[in-house]
């Protein structure tokens, strides 16, 4: 999971772009990157931390250009601690290429034998955001007709890429002194999002960004979500083109950004997160009827903030006291993407504190968006505990994470699972919860789809279904095998 943004504009971009990570810094915190272009410059910037510490003045004087793109990290794949892995990306032919990737590419190897062995390109990190600009690089010089590059070509170029990569990629790549591109795959699970702006009487300012909220911060108009498969291209003053790229695209986006991953206040393939959240609530509320004892909850509280929307419907829903227990501080990242275990279980005492005049003598109904590894959970369960909680039921308004999730969620190995290989009553155990219930699969489906044209989501870390080829029980032993090497 990271953070896109690219901009065309008609001033100066950095600032633009610094802000846009600013508010898309819930998505990575491990590393940031801007790169800008004035006429056939690049001007980049790359740091570890998150976008308020990672970028000086000095910086951003030198973020030169009307164009640029810019990353948070959130890393899933190569060593967090490696600087240089740090997006963007750039090579030099043809043209000089710079990329921003948010997903994960399920072909590395493969490609990695391709590019070494065929194409004579050459890779200094595991990063598969380098590979996929090595990708593109070459198959862009495949397409070089003369000096100019016209958008025909930068298409014929991401089909020829569509067919080599498999996996989840939204990926936005500003060509030097030429235009911005951004690019989606063919079953669209990571998203992307189109914007535009009036330039005072003449031309367009042009956005591309993870989420929504980016657009409706800095007054662009939304125009659509970029189609699987489909391709824009924006050329330095303002000219957009698109097409499809992909003849068997079809939109099957990653269910884990409505549970938790995107901020409520943005919409995604035209559904709004925060209604979606809603609608969970809904459901689990039902589910929670008929498996909790009754008359055995005098309050229901939320894990801050993204649980919030479900636990205020199902407090409503089952007539139950809606009760804020756990305080948060505000200024400690998000655990679920913080590297390793024990800094997440650490984190967690930092970050929420319990407040036992709510929790005294009461039997309480904590629900939580999602239960992932179970270090965040257990230490909750522990905190109600200690403030002075009767009983604790512990609920998730998402089903068991019981697979690896390989589209660019850190959930690598089945081991680190809470779920994996368990039973619902030994979850509870393992968490110390007096009761454990869980949304199930197809009530969370159809939360999130109601009132969408939408049939499908990609589900694969609840189902072990994977919507992409490459996803074989081998495969799925290299990832586990490399991740814990």
């Amino acid at each position: 999971m990271c953070g896109i943004v690219g901009i065309v504009s008609s001033v100066p971009v950095g600032q633009q772009i610094y802000d846009a990570l600013g508010l898309l810094q819930h998505r990575g915190q491990d590393s940031t990157g801007i790169a800008t272009s004035d006429g056939s410059t690049v001007h980049m910037v790359k740091a570890r931390g998150q976008v308020r510490e990672a970028y000086r003045t000095r910086d951003m004087r030198s973020l030169l250009g009307t164009m640029g793109l810019g990353h948070v990290r959130y890393t899933t794949r190569g060593d967090a601690r490696k600087e240089q892995e740090a997006q963007p990306f750039y090579v030099n032919a043809p043209y000089g290429i710079t990329l921003v990737h948010n997903g994960n590419l399920t072909n590395t190897r493969e490609l990695t034998d391709q590019l070494f062995r065929v194409d004579r390109r050459h890779l200094n990190t595991d990063s598969d955001t380098e590979l996929l600009v090595n990708v593109l690089a070459h198959e862009l010089q495949a397409q070089v007709r003369g000096s100019e590059l016209d958008p025909d070509q930068v298409f014929d170029a991401i089909t020829t890429l569509h067919e080599r990569v498999q996996g989840a990629y939204a990926a936005i790549a500003l060509i030097a002194g030429r235009g911005l591109l951004a690019f989606r795959d063919p079953y669209g699970i990571r998203p992307l999002i189109l914007g535009k702006r009036a330039r005072g009487l003449v031309g367009t300012d042009w956005i591309v960004a993870s989420e929504s909220l980016v657009l409706e911060s800095g007054d662009y108009e939304i125009v659509r979500d970029l189609a699987p498969g489909e391709a824009v291209y924006i050329t330095r003053g303002g000219e957009m083109f698109s097409r499809q790229c992909s003849p068997d695209a079809r939109l099957i986006p990653c269910s884990f950004e409505y549970v938790y991953l995107a901020r409520p206040d943005s919409v995604m393939n035209g559904i709004s997160v925060y209604e979606a959240r809603l609608r969970l609530g809904d459901r689990l509320s039902a589910t929670i009827a008929d498996h909790a004892p009754r008359g055995d909850i005098d309050v229901v509280m939320p894990i801050p903030d993204s649980s919030r929307p479900a636990a205020m419907q199902v407090a409503h829903n089952l007539g139950i006291e809606y009760r804020e227990g756990f305080y948060k501080n505000r200024y400690v990242g998000r655990t679920f993407i913080m590297p390793g275990q024990e800094q997440r279980r650490r984190s967690v005492k930092q970050k929420l504190n319990a407040m036992g005049s709510e929790f005294r003598g009461k039997n309480v109904l904590i629900v939580d968006d999602s239960i992932v590894r179970g270090t965040t959970s257990r230490e909750i369960v522990d905190m109600a505990r200690a403030a002075g909680a009767n009983k604790v039921t512990f609920t998730s308004a998402a089903p068991p994470v019981r697979y690896p999730h390989v589209y660019g969620i850190n959930m690598p190995t089945r081991e680190e699972l809470v779920a994996a290989g368990r039973k619902i009553p030994e979850i509870a155990t393992e968490l110390g919860a007096d009761h454990l219930i869980y949304q199930e699969v197809a009530d969370m489906t159809s939360a999130i789809l109601e009132g969408s044209p939408l049939t499908e989501l990609e589900t694969s870390c609840f189902t072990g279904d994977y919507v992409t080829g490459s996803v074989t029980p081998e495969y799925l032993a290299w990832v586990e095998a490399n991740q814990l090497s």
